[in-house]
């Protein structure tokens, strides 16, 4: 990225490889895509690029790095000597004289005395090419570990730990600890799996390690409850710290409850004291200090509520839309249907409520949507602030929403205010 002070940022392709292939489990008969689920940056070093992928079964952790291209510059042969077949056999290896050893082997006498000579000049035959280093460079991606075989769930979350050692892995029912230097072994540190699979209730859904405290991380559930845990406590974690839910209306309470209430994505903010989770229908605020319900709560869905029977048939009720928070803890963001994506203002005051799409016209649709003014974050708050409530089944310009079209993924840049929404096969950069 590069940019100056009085323009906006330009990007430019950088550079591309194979992260991961097919691979099939013929242990339970069971393919796995090369399709990547997660993607995290780790500390640079050296001026090399670092980060971890994974798919549904296998993490690999890859450097990426600037190399200068070595080049043939000249072979020194000399072009007035050419030979039959384009080589020259040496008359010592066609004449030397072999003995036969008892193993029914045979030796050269050529390696058994010192008397062999020379010619003058060494043998003409030899020809070597002389490799010079260019002044051109080549971005080069090679895998230094690859963290397989801990995981009978698909991997849904990797995060990487403020120490630069560790990192987690989350599947379904369990998160695991590595270190980044040994691929062979991984400690479980949180494990939901029940003696009897009957008794199951609710699934781990993602998880996130604080971004500064080292033995913090925080993972969500299907049943819409965020856990913080406290690696200090225990070596497995079964107890957790803190517990993040909020209690349900009485009487509101219907088939589709618990499934537009599992969170689909966590983040922590910058500073690490709140926590921004993602539901179907709603972005909503965690302070860390405060358990007893969210700060604010962003309608990002309401308008689809009376049309759930129809995305539960057609399971657009179970997509799993991302968020992310700005650098600078004052925006927070998610995507939505028909390509866009929704931003909310999330500092002391803030009424901002933007909807975007994701397209070369980003202002297209947008609508800046009334909403009730919050409380500042630092006060004591002990009511929910809802914000954003849209026009029911229709987006600003009046028309209907494509439910095919989804914006799931988009990732807020940890220091500047622009933002990449992925939106079909196109990366879409944003620069405020």
């Amino acid at each position: 990225m590069d940019y100056s002070v009085s323009r906006h940022p330009e990007f430019r392709y950088k550079t591309e490889f194979q992260s991961h292939e097919p691979e099939f489990d013929y242990l339970k008969s069971l393919e796995i895509e090369e399709k990547i689920n997660k993607i995290r940056w780790c500390q640079t070093a050296n001026g090399a690029l670092f980060l971890l992928s994974t798919n549904d079964k296998t993490i690999k952790f890859w450097k990426v790095q600037e190399k200068k291209v070595k080049k043939v510059s000249e072979m020194n042969v000399d072009p007035l000597k050419t030979v039959a077949n384009g080589s020259v056999a040496s008359s010592s290896s066609l004449s030397s004289p072999k003995t036969h050893l008892a193993n029914g082997g045979c030796q050269s006498f050529s390696s058994l005395s010192n008397d062999i000579s020379f010619p003058p000049g060494g043998i003409p035959s030899l020809r070597l090419p002389q490799v010079v280093t260019s002044h051109e460079t080549s971005l080069v991606a090679r895998c230094r570990r690859v963290y397989a075989h801990a995981h009978d769930y698909h991997i849904n979350s990797i995060s990487n730990n403020s120490d630069g050692e560790t990192f987690i892995s989350a599947d379904d029912l369990r998160i695991n600890l590595w270190n980044l230097e040994i691929s062979s072994q991984s400690f479980n540190i949180v494990d939901v799996k029940p003696t009897n699979m009957e008794d199951l209730t609710e699934v781990i859904t993602s998880a996130e390690f604080h971004p500064t405290h080292c033995n913090t991380l925080a993972y969500s559930s299907s049943k819409g409850s965020i856990r913080l845990i406290d690696l200090r406590q225990s070596a497995l974690c079964d107890s957790h710290a803190k517990l993040f839910e909020e209690q349900e209306a009485p009487g509101a309470r219907s088939f589709f409850t618990e499934i537009i209430a599992s969170i689909s994505d966590i983040k922590f903010a910058k500073d690490g004291r709140y926590i921004l989770s993602r539901d179907y229908m709603t972005l909503k605020l965690w302070d860390i200090n405060m358990d007893s319900g969210p700060v604010t709560t962003f309608q990002v869905h309401e308008y689809l509520r009376p049309r759930l029977c129809d995305l539960y048939e057609n399971d657009s009720i179970f997509d799993k839309f991302e968020c992310c928070l700005g650098g600078d803890g004052l925006r927070v963001a998610t995507g939505s249907y028909s390509n866009l994506f929704r931003v909310f203002g999330c500092g002391s005051g803030s009424t901002e409520a933007t909807t975007l799409e994701a397209s070369k016209n980003p202002m297209r649709r947008q609508v800046q949507t009334p909403s009730r003014p919050s409380r500042s974050l630092s006060s004591s708050i002990t009511r929910v602030v809802r914000r954003g409530a849209e026009s029911p089944g229709v987006d600003a310009n009046g028309n209907c929403f494509d439910f095919t079209t989804k914006l799931l993924h988009l990732a807020w840049h940890p220091t500047e205010n622009s933002i990449a929404c992925a939106a079909a096969n196109s990366l879409y950069m944003y620069y405020a």
